[in-house]
C-alpha cells in the first residue's frame, strides 16, 4: 500500500534565502513494506525509481523547451555519510556534499542522523522518523538519506528529497535513548509502534518548488512559488534580473 499527499505548510522561523521560503510545498509519500525489505538494497532500488522519474521529466521538458538542456547523469551514485567524511575529512558536511555531487552529478548520501567518526552527524534527523541507527549490510549504520543533484545554475549540491526506511520498534527505542527522548515512548504513535502494532514503512518528501526550480533552471525559489520576501531581497533580485513571483 502506498499513500501520497501534497504537503503545504508555513515555517515562519525559516531563514530566508534563494532556496528557503516561508511556504513549504512537498509531495509526501509513505509505503508499507515487509520487514525483510528493511535493507540498503531495497532503499537503493526505491531511490533509483525516484531518480528515473526525475530524469524522464527532465527529458520531456527538453522536448518541449530545447533551451532546458538535460544535465543529469545516467546513474545516481550512492555513498554513506561516513565514507564521505573519510573522503573529505577536512571539510564541513555541505562542503563534502558539494565535492561529491560536483564529481558525480547525482548522489544519494546514506545514513544521515547518526554520529560519525568525528562525533557529529552529517545532518540532523529526528529520533522518531527515519532509521539512521540500524547496522546495514554494507557495514555502516542507517537506512535513510538525502537525494542531491548538481545545480548548474547555482553551482552547488541541491537537495530535492529527504527519505528513508522508517523506524521500527527496535530502532525507535534505540534512537529515543540516543537522543535522551525516552519520554516520547508514551505518545500515541510511539506507543503503538513500540508495541509492534504498526507496519514497517518507507517514505519521504520531494520538494515541489525545489524540483521545479532545478528543472526550469531558476536561481531563486521565488521564481517558482508565491511567498513573502524582505524588500531588500526583492530589490537585490531585481537588480540581478531575477523576477520574483
Amino acid at each position: 500500500r502506498r499513500q501520497r499527499r501534497r504537503m503545504n505548510a508555513l515555517r515562519p522561523d525559516e531563514e530566508l534565502d534563494n532556496i528557503h521560503s516561508l511556504y513549504v510545498d512537498q509531495w509526501d509519500w509513505e509505503k508499507v513494506i515487509t520487514r525483510e525489505q528493511r535493507n540498503i538494497a531495497f532503499l537503493k532500488q526505491t531511490v533509483r525509481r525516484i531518480y528515473e522519474a526525475i530524469k524522464v521529466t527532465e527529458n520531456k521538458l527538453y522536448v518541449e523547451f530545447p533551451q532546458l538542456v538535460p544535465s543529469l547523469p545516467e546513474e545516481i551514485h550512492f555513498i554513506h555519510a561516513q565514507q564521505l567524511l573519510d573522503l573529505y575529512p577536512g571539510k564541513k558536511p555541505k562542503e563534502r556534499e558539494n565535492e561529491i555531487v560536483r564529481r558525480y552529478g547525482a548522489v544519494f548520501v546514506i545514513g544521515i542522523g547518526a554520529a560519525l567518526s568525528d562525533g557529529e552527524p552529517h545532518d540532523g534527523r529526528a529520533a522518531d522518523y527515519d532509521d539512521w541507527s540500524t547496522p546495514n549490510e554494507e557495514g555502516y549504520n542507517g537506512l535513510n538519506g538525502d537525494l542531491l543533484l548538481w545545480n548548474p545554475v547555482l553551482g552547488n549540491a541541491f537537495e530535492v528529497s529527504s527519505m528513508g526506511i522508517r523506524v521500527d520498534e527496535t530502532s525507535l527505542a534505540r534512537q529515543l535513548e540516543i537522543r535522551g527522548q525516552q519520554a516520547k515512548r508514551d505518545l500515541y504513535f510511539h506507543k503503538k509502534l513500540l508495541a509492534g502494532e504498526l507496519p514497517c514503512t518507507i517514505g519521504g518528501g520531494i520538494g515541489q518548488s525545489r524540483l521545479c526550480m532545478y528543472l526550469l533552471r531558476k536561481a531563486h525559489i521565488g521564481e517558482i512559488q508565491s511567498s513573502i520576501w524582505p524588500e531588500s531581497m526583492r530589490r537585490e533580485c531585481s537588480e540581478a534580473g531575477i523576477e520574483l513571483v
